[in-house]
């Protein structure tokens, strides 16, 4: 996921996909290993991504897959539509992942992966990847941090932290929120803050409505002019 308002120069390593999805294959080769298979899908009215939006605020249609490993190992596709710059004529965003998922304790879990995003359509190179680490504290606290060398495509680092949390109300009805912080000195001279604050209601498996509310500090807005500030998304998910 990125959201670059302005058209990147730099050429990255095109192989970085390849590696990925060779990576994958390793990991689920191994006959004594079970494989779990699951998906997701979404119909959105907004794509955000820290805090910016993706699509300019138009309507998204997203879907991932995922292959998981009795060991742990993960590999996952996730798609969406996307619509940067004009000049960029990005339409599609494909982000490939490869980690490792855990339990550390009773209570605690742990994810660590890295996420190649890339942009299929463009006339110009978008590519990045990122190294993304997440504790999860009883499956409802989260802490997440994530770095790049080549953050947004920008051919410099980049790093990234959250927090968030989700509260059952009932069986059907939750509400989560997240705060996120993007360190982006290197590439753009500037940092920002972001939040977001979302209901979801489970009303029939696999089905869920979520909608979300979303704000960024004055940073964003400078960095990211027409992409950040307020704005609130609904869409209608399913896992399977």
């Amino acid at each position: 996921m990125s959201f670059s308002s302005s058209v990147s120069r730099r050429r990255t390593p095109a192989f970085a996909t390849s590696c990925l999805a060779a990576g994958l294959l390793l990991a689920m080769a191994s006959p004594a290993q079970a494989a779990t298979f699951t998906g997701s899908g979404a119909l959105t009215t907004d794509y955000v991504w820290r805090g910016t939006t993706q699509t300019q605020g138009d309507p998204a249609v997203q879907a991932g897959f995922r292959a998981a490993a009795d060991n742990g190992l993960y590999g996952a596709v996730w798609g969406s539509n996307v619509e940067f710059a004009p000049e960029t004529r990005a339409s599609s965003e494909l982000d490939v992942t490869l980690g490792w998922g855990g339990n550390l304790a009773e209570d605690w879990a742990l994810d660590v992966n890295l996420t190649h995003y890339r942009y299929p359509s463009t006339t110009v190179d978008l590519d990045w990847t990122e190294a993304i680490g997440t504790v999860t504290w009883k499956q409802n606290t989260w802490a997440q941090l994530g770095y790049s060398s080549d953050a947004l495509a920008s051919g410099e680092a980049g790093a990234y932290a959250q927090l968030g949390a989700r509260l059952p109300l009932s069986e059907q009805l939750r509400l989560e929120a997240a705060a996120g912080y993007y360190w982006l000195e290197d590439a753009y001279d500037d940092r920002y803050a972001h939040a977001q604050l979302g209901a979801v209601w489970a009303f029939k498996a696999p089905f869920e409505l979520r909608v979300t509310a979303h704000a960024t500090d004055r940073s964003a807005k400078t960095l990211f002019p027409g992409l950040a500030g307020s704005r609130v998304e609904a869409a209608l998910q399913a896992s399977f």
